[in-house]
């Protein structure tokens, strides 16, 4: 864990929330740092307010981020971003993904039950289940119009 992450975690996790990701983007003094949260039922833009907040207080009042100027950015962990962990998998039950599997194979289906091992992903509302050690990569497909796989 960085110092950054040392600094964050607590802070978030007094919140409520999850600390999905610390980056650093830039350089000298356009530097960003980005703060991603998340939590059950998702983050809205009073937790992000109050996250920001908290987060500022925090790194002012130490020196992990250094003397020079940047910027501090909280968001939500977003939709695009790659499932990861087996809460990003519950919190998006019934979605549409498409996984790519360690065997290079790929499938778009509807996440369907999952635990701390694996998830069920549903084609035609037929369950196969995935343990998330074969799993490569996943991510929520955007759905405008809700279709069945």
């Amino acid at each position: 864990m960085s110092e950054l992450e040392r600094v964050v975690a607590p802070v978030v996790a007094d919140l409520g929330l999850d600390l999905e990701s610390v980056e650093v983007v830039g350089q000298g003094k356009h530097r960003r740092l980005v703060i991603a949260v998340d939590r059950d039922g998702g983050v809205g833009i009073d937790a992000i307010a109050q996250a920001t907040r908290a987060v500022s207080a925090a790194l002012d009042a130490t020196d992990a981020m250094g003397q020079a100027p940047y910027t501090l950015e909280v968001t939500s962990r977003g939709a695009d971003r790659p499932l990861t962990a087996p809460r990003h998998w519950r919190r998006n039950h019934d979605r549409l993904v498409h996984v790519t599997t360690t065997d290079g194979a790929t499938v778009t289906a509807r996440i369907g039950d999952s635990d701390e091992s694996g998830v069920d992903l549903l084609r035609g509302g037929v369950p196969t289940r995935y343990a998330y050690g074969d799993i490569e990569r996943a991510v929520i497909e955007i759905e405008l119009n809700r279709k069945d796989v």
